[in-house]
């Protein structure tokens, strides 16, 4: 690795004092970004001689243009400015909208973009149509233009064709001819044809529900019937209305959609039903061609989440085979990690089966050949697999939890994985297709993403953004005063051992004791204690600043550590993880700097709900808290996502009873602030309406915050800025009351 090279991307930090400016939360949210250039969506071009990625305007970081990186002539240049394509104000259908919303992305301008095969084109859905950009003539011509919205547009694998849903059937046009082809006719009201149904999207992360085979003669896709689910009326509060939604949402314990699974041929238009069997009350986790274009591949999930089938299913003979079953006592953690090899007789797999998440090598039979990675750690995911050199390219946690690296192991012989990106930064790559070159987009908790381009030993080769911290970086006048956080291990009660990060102020003043803010998630699937940036992390920074002490503990439950260290919330939550983060506080109580009457806890989701039962259960250790669109009651929540962890009402009532935050809502003792979008349709406003009353039936002040218009994860500047005005104030009032009454 150039050493030198990576130096020199960092050595602005050393001169940084001489620009030091007081941080402000109106300057954390504001244009422009103080991540800089963090360019995101990167990937190669078909022919590998550029690198693409969407890049905020610098006038608006949430408007997106496409850039590229040309590797011939070195240069960063803006290859598609979405203005070019469309200007005016975006309109998005309520299917588009909530697809976004599961899938976290926010912004206007270029979201999405797809490469043609022959690279000489890309696709653009924008404000509900699709474009077709020539580069050569850089134009764009607008391919679909009806009254309807079309989503989930993809090239064809070979080029051929766009195919999209619209009206909620799958439609293919010919690129060459402009004809249109509708696959579906009977998509409408409950039927939805080729779309991914509400848990496959925000559960599942499955946000498409159709996939072509690679000789672009057939489809397989899900056709979903909603009427079985139970139909709930949902409000929407904006500012100057209230829209009401009858939506269809899956309640823990309650029906979820009917689901088909079919293949239709391009030719004849013919629909062919896959036979899922008997229990219809299964889920369809993934979908996925074999490299013969004959077989498709599909991953049966029954309801209880305890056993997971990989079937194939032949759709020239109709016949289909069990390749390989995972069973588990708790649950199985879906994943993305399945790849037919080109030799068309083999396919990696990923499996937690030893605890840990790790390789395993198949024969498309279904024989085992062997297992490729092992060890107490985790392989988060398939990179790429380069067949003649016979290397398997993957990211993981081998070197720590804290870190993601990109490593190599070989496929068909035993072998150790070498690590090929370097330790103290947290690494996102994309292997080039010849796997002679990878995208290395790199980041620390106080480093910003940079992003270069690296062989397939490491090596550095150039960089593609050093998005360096110089006098230009808008981040620069605020370097002096950030702090490196510190990093440590507490153990648990079961003796596993969770991981730490603790913020404070860079000289502690002799004998002050500060007070300090536990910010936490808690909940599986999730992980906020890593080397790596987060616009989050510069809040607490700004705490800092403002004289609190900001500590993170990633409790049993949190995920990237193994199914041991995941399992112990099973059929219980709020339990375990209460435990933990009470852990967390008796340590701080050993440092001399802090306040032990002033610990006060937030977080948002997962995390508000940790907030309000920790304010509810251990109120001698958590003095103050704000809870952020928070569950409340586990029963209004879908099916997938609970049920994974708390198993079926019927079977479990206690547990469900037990893991609401109502039983212990007469333990808070200290001020409680509860802030929800009311608009929000993941977890509905009613989890914080039904904990209004009860807390007001109870005679209990608390304090609470309401966002109108806004969904789950509160986007949007303004939103953003005054929400986190009034968490700062909450601590403020509270904790400079306290101190004088001390």
């Amino acid at each position: 690795m150039n050493k030198t090279l990576i130096a020199l991307a960092g050595a602005s930090l050393i001169s940084a004092s001489a620009y030091a400016e007081p941080l402000t939360l109106e300057r954390i949210f504001s244009d422009p970004s103080l991540a800089g250039k963090a360019p995101v969506k990167l990937k190669f071009s078909p022919d590998g001689s550029r690198v693409t990625y969407l890049q905020g305007k610098k006038e608006d970081y949430n408007r997106y243009d496409l850039w590229e990186y040309n590797l011939k002539d070195k240069t960063n240049r803006l290859l598609v400015d979405s203005n070019s394509i469309f200007s005016g104000p975006e309109t998005l259908s309520d299917e588009e909208k909530a697809r976004r919303e599961r899938m976290r992305v926010f912004g206007k301008g270029i979201m999405e973009y797809i490469w043609s095969k022959d690279g000489k084109a890309l696709l653009f859905p924008l404000n509900g149509d699709i474009y077709y950009y020539d580069l050569a003539k850089q134009q764009s011509r607008k391919l679909t233009n009806t009254p309807e919205f079309e989503t989930d547009a993809k090239i064809s694998p070979k080029g051929n064709f766009v195919s999209y849903i619209r009206a909620q059937n799958l439609f293919v046009q010919n690129l060459a001819t402009g004809q249109e082809i509708q696959l579906t006719k009977d998509g409408a009201d409950t039927i939805k044809n080729g779309m991914a149904e509400f848990v496959a999207q925000e559960e599942m992360s499955r946000m498409t529900g159709y996939w072509w085979s690679g000789n672009e003669e057939k489809i397989a896709f899900t056709r979903i019937d909603e009427s079985p689910v139970a139909e709930a009326i949902r409000n929407e509060i904006y500012a100057d209305e209230v829209k009401l939604f009858n939506q269809r949402y899956p309640f823990t314990g309650t029906n979820n959609v009917d689901i088909q699974l079919g293949v239709v041929s391009l030719n004849s238009q013919q629909i062919d039903w896959v036979d899922m069997g008997e229990d219809k009350d299964i889920y369809l986790a993934r979908a996925q061609w074999l490299k013969d274009d004959k077989t498709l591949s599909y991953q049966w999930q029954n309801r209880s989440q305890q056993r997971l089938e990989l079937r194939f299913y032949n759709s020239d003979s109709k016949k289909q085979k069990t390749a390989l079953t995972e069973t588990s006592n708790t649950w199985i953690n879906l994943h993305f990690d399945l790849r037919f090899l080109d030799d068309k007789k083999h396919f990696v797999w990923a499996s937690e089966r030893d605890g840990f998440k790790h390789l395993y090598l198949y024969k498309v039979d279904g024989t085992l050949v062997r297992q490729i990675t092992q060890g107490d750690w985790i392989v988060e995911s398939i990179k790429s697999i380069d067949e003649k050199n016979g290397l398997v390219y993957f990211s993981g946690r081998a070197d720590t939890p804290l870190e993601s690296h990109l490593y190599s192991v070989k496929l068909f012989e035993k072998s150790k994985p070498s690590r090929l990106t370097e330790t103290g930064k947290f690494h996102s790559v994309v292997m080039a297709k010849d796997n002679q070159t990878f995208i290395d987009r790199s980041s620390s908790v106080n480093q910003p993403a940079q992003v270069s381009l690296r062989d397939n030993l490491g090596n550095f080769i150039t960089w593609l953004e050093p998005n360096r911290l110089d006098n230009n970086h808008p981040l620069t006048p605020y370097l002096n005063d950030l702090v490196e956080p510190e990093y440590g291990t507490l153990k648990a009660d079961d003796g596993q051992q969770m991981h730490y990060r603790l913020f404070k102020p860079k000289a502690l003043e002799a004998g002050k004791k500060y007070p300090v803010m536990v910010n936490v998630y808690g909940g599986p699937h999730a992980q906020r204690v890593t080397n790596s940036w987060r616009s989050k992390n510069l809040y607490f920074q700004y705490m800092v600043q403002q004289g609190y002490i900001v500590f993170q503990l990633d409790n049993r439950g949190s995920y990237n550590r193994g199914k041991k260290f995941e399992d112990p919330i099973y059929k219980h939550l709020g339990e375990i993880e209460v435990q933990d983060q009470i852990k967390g506080v008796e340590f701080l109580r050993t440092l001399d700097y802090v306040d032990a009457e002033r610990i006060g806890i937030y977080g948002h989701s997962y995390g508000g709900y940790m907030a309000l039962m920790t304010m509810f259960k251990a109120g001698d250790y958590f003095k103050a808290g704000v809870s952020g669109a928070p569950v409340t009651d586990w029963a209004l929540y879908d099916t997938h996502y609970t049920e994974r962890y708390l198993g079926h009402p019927d079977t479990n009532a206690q547990g469900y009873e037990k893991s609401a935050v109502f039983p212990y809502a007469e333990g808070l003792s200290g001020p409680l602030m509860i802030y929800h979008g009311m608009a929000d349709d993941n977890v509905l406003f009613t989890h914080a309406t039904k904990l209004f009353k009860q807390l007001q039936d109870n005679a209990q002040q608390f304090e609470m915050m309401t966002y109108p218009g806004s969904k789950h994860s509160l986007r949007g500047k303004k939103v953003q800025t005054h929400l986190h005005q009034t968490i700062t104030d909450f601590f403020n009032r509270h904790f400079q009351k306290q101190r004088q009454t001390n």
